[in-house]
């Protein structure tokens, strides 16, 4: 290493600040984060600093640095971007064995800043050793997509118990597995989430009763995986994933999102499809129950959203009568993923105010809609599970009034790299259905936005289609270059 990480303690501490610009500002503001004593050294300085002066809150002296600026400094930041004073700083700093950081100029420095991650008291210093800065920036970014927003938070409330804790399991190796389970477990979750009553009362449990046995309940996250895209993945369902001891999950699970799953965990594959079931609902339940009645960490893995055709409901009614304890991660459906991979508004002004999700596969499949209600032209309909009743679809639906001519798309495999978007009508949604040989998951969308899908070949179609409906020269150009 290039350099040695360390984190210092500089509250209370003599800092001087040379240079009185935006550089030199960037620098004070993290220094006051860190509750240092700043004195900025400069002839002249930007509004910010002067208006901190007025409040108190840091030391200034209006004029040019001289060295002996730096008695009793604990540490020296030279932020004046003109070269000569870093380097008189610099000097001047060293020679009075006083670590200092002239901003930009490796050369002149004893230690280098990195991109930070704030999540106070949890702070992630990343560099590069000043050869890759805007890398170093790039990959905080990163990570800070990744981290919740409330760990700071959750590492201040396992603080607070840390007394406690030690207090009632008196061997290291005990309380080193108490913690690995908190992090992991519900307690955790619910801080994150924001419900840090609920999740005192649940510590004080953990403390007060036997630990082992309270985890040995197990934990069952019902997660919602999104349509198939696995940058449609939440944090906090990635989270549940890193921290599961058992996957069970459905065939619309793709192994690209299975790669996010702790490498360590069982998987079980309970996989339905049309008119094959690898696993029955009952069957699914059982397993659920039975490995968290284990004590294990479980998730149930489902396509899309897990209470919009994905039986969630159900699956968490069975956990609750067991006395499992369910968390609930919504996901992306599949109508909203697949629409926007197509390009297709669920809703949009001059063409649909409302938008209805329709199950095709229940009892019969589509007996029991209401297909009046349906056949309004102004909204838009997405149906789930309905390739295989595309017939009745279209039949019914012109049955009751919809116009054949209204525009239909099927989304095969949405937001999927073999994604296909099928363009057409209402009256040929049969044919269309049956001649493009669909293997994969796919919705049908039907409504005046349908013509907006994104197909190569979709241009003369949208141009008849918006001509047709008088629709502005701006939206005729839209769907035609697919955006």
């Amino acid at each position: 290493m290039d350099h040695f990480p360390i984190f210092l303690s500089l509250k209370g501490q003599k800092v001087i600040l040379v240079g009185g610009g935006e550089l030199a500002t960037r620098k004070l503001r993290l220094l006051r984060k860190a509750e240092a004593a700043v004195t900025v050294i400069a002839p002249s300085a930007c509004t910010e600093i002067h208006e901190l002066v007025e409040q108190g809150a840091v030391g200034y002296q209006e004029r040019k640095f001289r060295s002996d600026d730096l008695d009793g400094a604990s540490l020296v930041f030279a932020a004046t971007d003109i070269e000569e004073v870093d380097a008189a700083v610099s000097q001047a700093a060293r020679q009075r064995g006083i670590k200092v950081n002239a901003v930009d100029r490796p050369e002149l420095s004893d230690f280098i800043m990195p991109a930070i991650v704030d999540r106070s008291p949890i702070v992630i210093g990343i560099s590069s050793g000043g050869s890759a800065p805007i890398l170093a920036r790039n990959l905080r970014e990163q990570i800070e997509g990744l981290l919740p927003p409330a760990l700071g938070r959750l590492a201040s409330f396992a603080d607070s118990f840390r007394g406690a804790v030690k207090g009632t399991i008196t061997r290291g190796g005990d309380r080193r597995r108490f913690w690995e389970n908190f992090f992991d477990g519900p307690v955790a979750e619910s801080v994150l989430a924001g419900r840090e009553v609920f999740a005192r009362e649940r510590m004080l449990g953990l403390i007060n009763l036997n630990w082992k046995e309270k985890n040995a309940a197990g934990h069952v996250a019902i997660v919602g995986a999104g349509p198939g895209d696995p940058d449609l993945l939440t944090f906090r369902a990635m989270r549940f994933m890193q921290q599961a001891d058992v996957v069970v999950y459905d065939r619309l699970i793709s192994d690209e999102i299975l790669d996010y799953v702790r490498r360590d965990a069982d998987r079980i594959y309970v996989g339905k499809g049309p008119g094959n079931h690898s696993k029955t609902q009952e069957e699914i339940n059982d397993i659920l129950v039975q490995e968290a009645s284990k004590g294990l960490r479980v998730v149930r893995l489902k396509g899309g959203d897990p209470f919009v055709f994905g039986r969630g409901g159900e699956e968490m009614e069975v956990l609750q009568a067991a006395g499992i304890e369910v968390d609930i991660v919504p996901g992306i459906t599949a109508a909203i993923g697949c629409a926007a991979a197509a390009a297709v508004p669920l809703t949009h002004r001059d063409h649909a105010s409302m938008v209805t999700f329709v199950a095709g596969q229940n009892g019969d499949g589509i007996a029991e809609a209401d297909w009046s209600g349906l056949a309004n032209s102004r909204q838009t309909l997405v149906f789930y599970m309905g390739i295989s009743k595309a017939n009745n679809i279209s039949a019914k639906l012109m049955l009751n009034g919809l116009s054949g001519d209204t525009p239909v798309a099927v989304i095969e495999n949405g937001t999927r790299p073999d994604q296909r978007v099928l363009p057409g009508k209402l009256s040929g949604l049969s044919d269309l259905v049956e001649n493009s040989v669909i293997t994969g998951p796919a919705l049908i969308v039907i409504g005046s936005v349908a013509a907006f899908a994104r197909q190569q070949d979709l241009g003369q179609f949208a141009v008849e289609h918006f001509e047709n409906n008088k629709t502005s020269s701006s939206e005729r150009e839209a769907a035609v270059a697919g955006i």
